[in-house]
Order: C-alpha cells, then structure tokens, then sequence
C-alpha cells in the first residue's frame, strides 16, 4: 500500500530533526519503504510517499519521530492505479 504522509513539525524542533536524520536515518522498520518527499517552503511541513503493508508498519516508524513531528496519514493509489480501479 502507498501511504502520503504529512509531517507538521512541532515548534523549534527543526534542528532536532536534521540532528536525528544526520545519525540514524529516517529509522525506516522492515517492510518500510521511502519514496519521495517534499518540504513546503516555510519548512513547518513535509510530504512523504511511503510504501509498507499496513498502516500500523509506519506507526511503529512514526513513533521514533513523534517527540518532534505530528503526523498525518493517508492511504492513496498512484492515479492510474486509481483510474483502472474505477473502470471496473
């Protein structure tokens, strides 16, 4: 399944988080897998394309990370995926 993933990070924790992505990476678990991701530019957000079996996969990631992030996430099909779908 893909998931898009929004990431509100919390006040003054942009440092934090570059510091902990410098030193351990985004600590993807098993069956994780990163896509793409986009920073709005205020740098208050982050949109992310992941891919993983079930959505509790990317709880147990966004747990490492929710001290700093809050997170949003949304199950979403590729669009014509999505279109070939509806054709049936």
């Amino acid at each position: 399944m893909l998931f898009m993933v929004i990431e509100q990070f919390k006040p003054g924790s942009l440092a934090l988080i570059s510091e902990r992505l410098e030193r351990n990476g985004r600590m993807l678990p098993a069956g994780v897998t990163y896509h793409a991701s986009w920073v709005e530019t205020s740098g208050t957000r982050c949109f992310q394309i992941m891919e993983a079996a079930n959505l509790e996969l990317l709880q147990v990631w966004a747990s490492q990370w929710d001290d700093l992030i809050v997170f949003e996430t949304v199950p979403v099909f590729a669009s014509p995926d999505f279109w070939a779908k509806r054709r049936c």
